[in-house]
């Protein structure tokens, strides 16, 4: 079998998953009005903060406007909470007995389709969000980028960031082969690594010894790494260090996903068969 022809059921899978992801343009102008209210705070409270002493922070005012729009407009493209529960009730009902008589990689559908989904919804939401971040009033809006190579660099870290996050989502859905239940590794999971990406603060603005561990995990290398590329906020060896960095967890994180997928089918049992 060709490449090409080995690819093609997961393109149609991509394909199918990212149409079916477009219907929903009703949710997505409530997810617009909803992000553009979270971005508008998030931008009050480091106004007051830096209406004390800017010169107490490790990012600018401007950089940090790029940031909280960025986080807003591409939030379903990264956010670790935003997971697919067709794939545990699946695995729950027993569902995933269907997915394995394909003659098809499980590991390799189940990937496609969160990219799909994540792309769908942030091709329906970021657009708006962008638009209007442009047009504000500086410190306030999305300024340009402070290179073209920046730019560009942005753009590819976006997309390993991307492939990176649903590496990560992927080992969460694995896990609930073992426990049955995908509750309780749902709330500890996303909740522990929405902080630890930097969703919530920033990641420079955490304690020294903290941020240089962060620095270190899978968590930098996600949002946090092309959103400060784009406003110059990571520049150097830090930036080749930081994309070095991605694609070895990109790595490491899919060679655990299909060692764990592996061992988890061995022993899967399917209620009723």
């Amino acid at each position: 079998m060709t490449a090409g022809r080995g690819l093609r059921p997961y393109l149609s899978f991509f394909r199918i998953r990212f149409l079916c992801g477009m219907q929903y343009r009703t949710a997505a102008l409530a997810g617009i009005a909803t992000q553009f209210a979270w971005g508008a705070m998030n931008l009050l409270a480091y106004r007051a903060f830096y209406a004390a002493d800017p010169s107490a922070f490790p990012m600018t005012l401007e950089q940090i406007s790029c940031y909280v729009w960025f986080n807003q407009a591409f939030l379903t493209l990264f956010m670790l909470w935003f997971l697919d529960a067709d794939i545990f009730a699946a695995i729950r009902d027993g569902g995933v007995a269907y997915e394995l008589i394909r003659p098809l990689d499980l590991y390799r559908i189940w990937f496609v389709k969160n990219l799909a989904t994540r792309a769908a919804k942030v091709t329906l939401r970021c657009l708006p969000i962008l638009v209007v971040a442009c047009v504000l009033p500086k410190p306030y809006g999305l300024t340009l980028p402070v290179s073209a190579a920046a730019f560009l660099l942005f753009l590819v870290t976006m997309l390993l960031a991307l492939v990176l996050v649903v590496a990560f989502c992927m080992l969460i859905y694995i896990t609930t082969f073992y426990t049955m239940n995908p509750l309780g590794v749902r709330i500890v999971a996303t909740s522990m690594c929405e902080f630890l990406c930097g969703a919530i603060v920033p990641i420079p603005f955490m304690p020294d010894g903290l941020r240089r561990v962060i620095e270190l995990t899978p968590f930098a290398a996600m949002q946090n790494l092309p959103f400060r590329i784009y406003s110059g906020d990571i520049a150097g060896t830090e930036l080749v260090q930081g994309i070095v960095l991605q694609l070895f967890w990109i790595a490491a994180l899919i060679l655990l996903g299909r060692l764990m997928m592996r061992h988890a089918l061995r022993r899967v049992v399917v209620q009723g068969g």
